[in-house]
């Protein structure tokens, strides 16, 4: 399937690699959402009691409850944000996308009360030829913070688009 071009780097790309995105912030974490969380993760089992009890939770070295470490406090969004726009390919070019994987950095665990923000960055990109023509990797940097401005989470997807 050829797309008909010679690159599929666009140069909105090339300026704005590196460049982080503006911060976004999801609302507080409360004690529920990371219950909930905890038991959809874990179900039919019942989560560990670090994720819901708060009376085990305090015995621990964390003090209190904290929440699972694949926790999104940005999974139920009020509004739809839309994608990273440096991330897009050449205007015109119909691709096919699909996820390359992801690699996860964890910090500070996230506790009730916690407001995360988030921002993020076409860290890096590159382009091959495949089996499909030629197809796009991107490598999309997204990272996480607490209020105190503690390192929470570090993303890196990878985007593959022919």
């Amino acid at each position: 399937m050829a797309t008909g071009v010679d690159t599929l780097i666009s140069q909105a790309m090339i300026e704005s690699k590196g460049q982080w995105s503006q911060s976004r912030q999801a609302p507080p974490i409360a004690l529920s959402d990371i219950r909930r969380w905890a038991i959809a993760t874990y179900w039919p089992e019942t989560p560990p009691p670090i994720y819901w009890n708060e009376d085990y939770a305090a015995t621990t070295r964390w003090g209190g409850v904290i929440a699972p470490p694949d926790f999104n406090p940005f999974a139920w969004p009020v509004k739809r944000v839309a994608p990273l726009a440096a991330a897009a390919p050449v205007a015109g070019v119909r691709l096919t996308g699909m996820n390359g994987g992801q690699t996860d950095t964890y910090g500070e665990p996230m506790r009730p009360g916690d407001v995360i923000s988030t921002r993020q960055r076409l860290a890096d990109f590159n382009e091959r030829q495949g089996r499909f023509g030629l197809m796009l990797y991107t490598f999309t940097e997204i990272e996480w913070a607490n209020q105190a401005g503690a390192f929470v989470r570090r993303r890196i997807a990878t985007g593959i688009r022919y």
